[in-house]
């Protein structure tokens, strides 16, 4: 470039004394209006329009914010860049600073996901691992603290360059905030409405630290393996059917498959096992005995069986938390997940005081060496 090509460029700049930005993207949050050398002149008009804020920085410094509207620059219209600049009075010659616009606008329908699946416990299926994805919405609320804290000195800051931080800060917050919800695993998915706001109040400090406000936030899905679908699929049926009901019906269908083959030892074995079924319904209808043949007199009342054997419940420490109760066998699976192990205070009704796990007598099996010791010699 000729020197006469770089005073025509500077003159021109020179004369420019009106500073706006019209964003023709879709995915700028900031923009740093180019000027020469940073020049601005005495009453230039900036024209900040909706959706927008205009941010002046004076070597490296924040200076004034503008909202939108339009502006002559001049002392009045600049207390603070005045203050730093030290003028006292009306100035004529141009001045340097950097002017940045920031996009307002609610930026909508910006992904998240988990990259990787994580681990919950479930008190009923143990250690599972769940993956999440959704939407979130997010609008610049501090313009000089985002333009500060950061965007630095970048010149087109676009929503590219902030969401990867974004993702990985939102898929923090939600994987604790998920595991403290504590909730049976199937009701996560059950629940997204709620847990969506909750999660939302939880990021939203995290966002504003950097001047951003979280606008919405939405999980649309929580996904878990096939095999645990099918498994609580499997317990919500057994956990609402009437186990009674359901193995006459499974019989009834056993018979209606076997009256259709005709001949052969399943029709017979049939017709017997449809003749039994019929005696015991004539003898419930007669007050009949279930199991004595029809007309034969009534044998006396069998001894009552003995009471059922009260399952004892066991309540065990992890990390100074109280936990429990829990079976016999559920403590016995949380020592071979090494939940618990040799050292973990446990306790139990009409136990005095916490004990180690491996002075309680009946729970020593756990930590093996059950081989009985040899029979005595004659």
């Amino acid at each position: 470039m000729s020197i006469f090509d770089e005073i025509k460029k500077k003159l021109s700049h020179e004369f420019i004394d009106i500073i706006e930005w019209l964003d023709t993207t879709n995915d700028t949050i900031v923009y740093r209006f180019e000027r020469y050398q940073n020049e601005i002149k005495n009453n230039a008009q900036l024209i900040v329009r909706e959706g927008q804020t205009a941010v002046f920085v004076n070597e490296g410094q924040l200076a004034d914010v503008f909202k939108p509207g339009t502006y002559t620059l001049n002392t009045k219209n600049l207390p603070i860049l005045t203050t730093l600049k030290g003028w006292k009075y009306g100035f004529d010659s141009p001045f340097k600073a950097e002017v940045y616009f920031v996009n307002t606008r609610l930026f909508t329908d910006e992904k998240w996901g988990t990259k990787n699946p994580f681990m919950l416990s479930d008190d009923r299926f143990g250690l599972v691992e769940i993956r999440a994805f959704g939407t979130y919405s997010f609008r610049i609320s501090d313009p000089g603290k985002f333009v500060v804290d950061v965007v630095g000195t970048d010149g087109n800051f676009t929503n590219y360059e902030i969401n990867e931080h974004l993702k990985s800060l939102i898929v923090t917050r939600f994987t604790d905030t998920i595991g403290e919800a504590n909730l049976p695993i199937e009701l996560y998915a059950a629940n997204t409405s709620e847990l969506s706001e909750t999660c939302q109040q939880v990021m939203q400090p995290e966002f504003g630290r950097v001047g951003i406000e979280l606008e919405k936030f939405y999980i649309e899905n929580v996904s878990m393996p096939e095999e645990l679908k099918k498994e609580i699929f499997e317990y919500s049926r057994l956990d609402k059917l009437d186990m009674t009901k359901l193995a006459q019906f499974k019989a009834a269908k056993a018979m209606e498959a076997a009256a259709k083959n005709e001949g052969g030892t399943a029709g017979a074995g049939m017709g017997m096992g449809m003749g039994f079924v019929l005696a015991q319904q004539m003898g419930s209808m007669m007050g009949q005995p279930t199991g004595q043949p029809f007309g034969a007199q009534p044998q006396q009342a069998q001894a009552a069986p003995p009471p059922v054997p009260v399952q004892v419940s066991y309540y065990y420490a992890v990390n100074g938390q109280q936990s429990g109760p829990v079976s016999f066998d559920k403590l016995k699976e949380l020592f071979a997940s090494r939940t618990i192990n040799r050292d973990s205070l446990i306790w139990k009704q009409g136990m005095a005081n916490w004990t180690s796990l491996k002075d309680i007598e009946e729970l020593k099996s756990f930590l093996g060496g059950n081989t009985p010791p040899p029979l005595p010699s004659n």
